[in-house]
């Protein structure tokens, strides 16, 4: 591991709005009032990288928590450092695998979660990897409240359409859904927020892929 990533794991690790492993399991069903001191609704981000749609989201609606979920540290030390320079509190991050996420929260606990440009996993042999795997959406019909709000931005086009084909597959309700969404008349503010990742993909005139759905 190089320098730089030794040194954001180590200032990552004196953040107040960053959460370790275990640590995460002290605020399971109570992360509104424990970690956030309010009772406003919980938003996750899986996957969140360097956390540019979580802080981007909590800037948008002061008035909801928003968790980034990864588990790179030196990813989610830009996102944190980011909400800490810019004192927005309504944000933190959770350092975990996801396959453990049900430890960390419990049932009915989440408001809506977001997936943005994941790992799409494309070898048939990593599939159980992808975040919208059968046993994945299982622990998110868990996590979200009644008619709880999924939503998944991807550049990847095989990802997608594996995921559409889950959604039907279970017979949840897709709410909205595109494979080119700057074109489409779906994208907004929100649907406009960029992950550097997407910036890439988007200035090589890739296709974004969007799709919101229930349980």
């Amino acid at each position: 591991m190089g320098k730089d990533k030794l040194r954001k794991f180590a200032e990552v690790a004196t953040f107040k709005n960053v959460v370790q492993l275990d640590a995460g399991k002290g605020y399971k069903g109570e992360w509104a009032s424990k970690f956030f001191g309010n009772n406003n609704p919980v938003v996750l981000e899986l996957a969140c990288g360097k956390g540019e749609y979580t802080v981007n989201l909590a800037k948008m609606f002061p008035h909801i928590n928003f968790i980034g979920i990864d588990y790179k540290g030196n990813r989610i030390w830009r996102g944190a450092k980011t909400a800490l320079e810019e004192g927005i509190n309504n944000v933190g991050f959770l350092r975990i695998q996801i396959e453990t996420i049900l430890e960390h929260f419990a049932e009915n606990e989440i408001d809506e979660i977001w997936i943005t440009f994941p790992d799409p996993q494309p070898q048939d042999s990593r599939e159980k990897k992808r975040l919208t795997n059968p046993k994945f959406l299982e622990k998110y019909k868990t996590l979200l409240k009644n008619k709880g709000i999924m939503h998944l931005k991807t550049d990847n086009d095989g990802f997608y359409a594996y995921t559409l084909e889950q959604i039907a597959s279970l017979n949840l309700p897709k709410i909205k859904d595109t494979t080119d969404l700057y074109h489409s008349e779906l994208v907004d503010n929100v649907l406009s927020i960029k992950t550097y990742y997407e910036r890439k993909y988007l200035a090589g005139n890739k296709n974004i892929n969007y799709v919101q759905w229930q349980f």
